[in-house]
C-alpha cells in the first residue's frame, strides 16, 4: 500500500488543532481498496454576521503541491494559536473554511482526475458558448481521455458537489466572502486567476477585484503573482468557480470573491529538467530545498487574505469608486 503523506499530514494536524478546529467529513470516496474522507476544517466565528476565507486544494490529484501549501498554511495558524493573542482576536471576527484535499481518490492513484476518471474542474453545469480548446477545455468523449467532464446526465462529482455544499453553507451566506483554490502546473509564473474561465466577458465583481488587486500591490509592492482573468488564457466547460459565483450572483446584497493561486511549475522543471521523466515533477517541486521555499513563498498571500476579508469594509469600493475601477481593470485586463 502506497504511503498518503499528504492525508497522514491532514489527519495529524486535526489531532493537534483540538480544540481550535471545528472538523467534519463531507463526503468519502473509494480508491485503492480503501474508503478516503474528504475532510472540512474551520477556524473562527462561524457567525454568519463576519466575513468568510475559504481555502481549498487537491482538486486535481496530481498537483500534490496545492495540498502541501495549505497544511503548511493550516500549521502555522494552528502554532500561532497557542501564543499570538491578535490572531486570537482576529478569529473572533472572521470565519476561516479549509478543505486541503478535495480528491484524495485521485491523489492516492496518482491521477489528475478523480477515481471514476472525471476532472473535477472541468465537471460543474457550465457550458461556454465560445470556441474552447480541444480536450483541454473539456470533453464528454471518453473516461479514458484526460479533462473528461462526465456524462452529461450524471450530474456532479460527489467531490464537486461537497465543494459546492461547503461554500454554500460557510461563504454564501455572509456579507462578504473570499475563496482560494490552490493549483500548480501552468507557466512560469505564479498566477492569481479570478473568474470567468467559460466566457471572455467580465465578472460583475470586477471593480472589487481591482480594488484587491491594488490593495495587495500597494501592501507588497515587490510580490510576483500576476493577476489575470483564467479567460485570457484559456476558455474551458465547467469550471466549478464559475458555477459557483455565479450562483452567488443571486445573492445581490453579498460579495463572493473567488480566486485561483496558480503556481507556475513550468519555472521547477526549467530549473530542473529531469523532473520532465516524472509525472509528479510535471506539477510539483520535487528538489527539498525547492520543496521548502514554495512552502514558505504563499504563506504571506495566504495570511493578506484573511487579513483584506477581515477588513473588507475599509477598501471595498463604493457605489462611486466602482466605476473608477471597472475602467481600469478593463483597460488592464480586457
Amino acid at each position: 500500500m502506497n504511503e498518503f503523506t499528504e492525508l497522514q499530514k491532514l489527519e495529524r494536524i486535526i489531532k493537534e488543532g483540538v480544540p481550535h478546529l471545528q472538523v467534519r467529513t463531507a463526503c468519502e470516496v473509494s480508491a485503492g481498496g480503501r474508503r478516503l474522507p474528504v475532510y472540512v476544517l474551520c477556524l473562527g466565528n462561524p457567525s454568519p454576521e463576519v466575513p468568510g476565507v475559504g481555502f481549498f486544494a487537491g482538486i486535481h490529484g496530481l498537483e500534490r503541491i496545492g495540498t502541501q501549501v495549505l497544511l503548511s498554511f493550516l500549521h502555522s495558524l494552528l502554532g500561532r494559536l497557542r501564543w499570538d493573542h491578535q490572531l486570537q482576536r482576529q478569529l473572533a471576527s472572521i470565519r476561516l473554511v479549509f478543505m486541503p484535499l478535495v480528491n484524495p481518490g485521485g491523489m492516492w492513484r496518482g491521477t489528475r482526475c478523480n477515481p471514476r476518471g472525471v476532472d473535477l474542474m472541468r465537471n460543474a453545469p457550465v457550458e461556454s458558448s465560445h470556441n474552447v480548446p480541444f480536450m483541454y477545455g473539456g470533453q464528454r468523449i471518453s473516461a479514458r481521455l484526460p479533462w473528461y467532464r462526465g456524462a452529461a446526465a450524471a450530474g456532479m462529482e460527489v467531490e464537486s458537489q461537497a465543494v459546492c455544499s461547503v461554500v454554500q453553507e460557510e461563504l454564501l451566506n455572509r456579507t462578504f466572502s473570499l475563496a482560494l483554490d490552490c493549483h500548480s502546473g501552468f507557466g512560469l509564473r505564479d498566477r492569481i486567476w479570478f473568474p470567468y474561465a467559460y466566457t471572455p466577458e467580465p465578472m460583475r465583481h470586477l471593480p472589487e477585484v481591482d480594488a484587491l488587486h491594488h490593495l495587495f500591490d500597494q501592501t507588497y509592492p515587490h510580490h510576483n503573482y500576476l493577476f489575470e482573468p483564467q479567460c485570457r488564457q484559456y476558455l474551458a466547460h465547467g469550471d466549478l468557480w464559475d458555477h459557483l459565483y455565479m450562483g452567488a450572483l443571486e445573492r445581490e446584497q453579498s460579495v463572493f470573491l473567488p480566486l485561483t493561486l496558480e503556481m507556475g511549475s513550468w519555472l521547477w522543471v526549467k530549473k530542473s529538467p529531469r523532473q520532465l521523466f516524472s509525472r509528479l515533477g510535471i506539477f510539483n517541486p520535487l528538489p527539498v530545498h525547492r520543496l521548502q521555499r514554495v512552502l514558505r513563498s504563499h504563506l504571506l498571500w495566504m495570511d493578506f487574505l484573511v487579513r483584506a476579508a477581515g477588513s473588507y469594509r475599509s477598501w471595498l469600493p463604493t457605489r462611486n469608486e466602482r466605476a473608477r475601477h471597472w475602467r481600469a481593470a478593463v483597460a488592464r485586463w480586457y
